[in-house]
């Protein structure tokens, strides 16, 4: 079938991501082993890239080979118009004053761009990608590493003096800030809770409209 085709071509692309030293010591780590190339094997590969899938996001892995194959996915499943991407109701008002006033907004997710624009491209709003100017993913860096907040900088030809992030994982806050970032933690339902000590040291938002950026003009 062509979806299996197309998770062994992204999976078996990227096995050395699942197989390196560095998971062996990981509980249940699953091996993709490599293809014979008669197609013999088809099957009992594609159960190994189910297993593996399964495993890595079991331990909510952010590798690069599994988005790519979840924005696969997610673009068959848009495409047939049987996903749509909600967004907390603050955020595109929000987004567009921002536009308005001068802004200029990038995405930074360890999602896939083309899982980034595929969301963005089938909201319940419509299609929002005009309110974006650029993308990035962990091709640029892991999001816990400051040296990737810096590379983004030095893209957009912005300081990172001059950049608000907003997430809501303190990892990632601690990284940017580290780069010189500014940074917002974005709490919302079912996001995982602060220690008593982030959310004195952060601050917190729990909507996008709480926020004052000045105009770019």
């Amino acid at each position: 079938m062509p979806g299996d085709r197309c998770a062994l071509n992204v999976l078996q692309n990227k096995r050395s991501g699942f197989t390196a030293e560095e998971d062996a010591h990981l509980d249940g780590a699953v091996p993709i082993p490599a293809s014979s190339g008669n197609g013999d094997d088809l099957q009992q590969m594609i159960q190994a890239v189910v297993d593996n899938v399964c495993w890595q996001m079991s331990l909510d892995r952010k590798t690069t080979a599994l988005k790519q194959l979840q924005g696969h996915m997610w673009r068959a499943a848009f495409a047939a118009g049987r996903m749509k991407a909600e967004f907390f109701e603050d955020v595109v008002p929000a987004v567009r004053k921002w536009r308005e006033a001068g802004m200029k907004v990038y995405i930074y997710s360890s999602g896939s761009v083309e899982a980034q624009k595929l969301l963005f491209g089938h909201s319940t709003e419509g299609d929002i990608l005009e309110l974006v100017d650029g993308h990035f993913d962990t091709k640029i860096g892991h999001k816990v590493e400051s040296e990737s907040y810096r590379k983004i900088a030095s893209s957009i030809g912005c300081s990172t003096n001059n950049i608000l992030f907003l997430t809501d994982v303190t990892l990632e806050a601690s990284a940017a800030e580290e780069a010189d970032v500014h940074v917002a933690v974005v709490v919302r339902p079912g996001n995982a809770g602060l220690t008593d000590d982030e959310k004195t040291y952060y601050s917190l938002i729990t909507s996008f409209s709480e926020l004052y950026l000045p105009s770019s003009a």
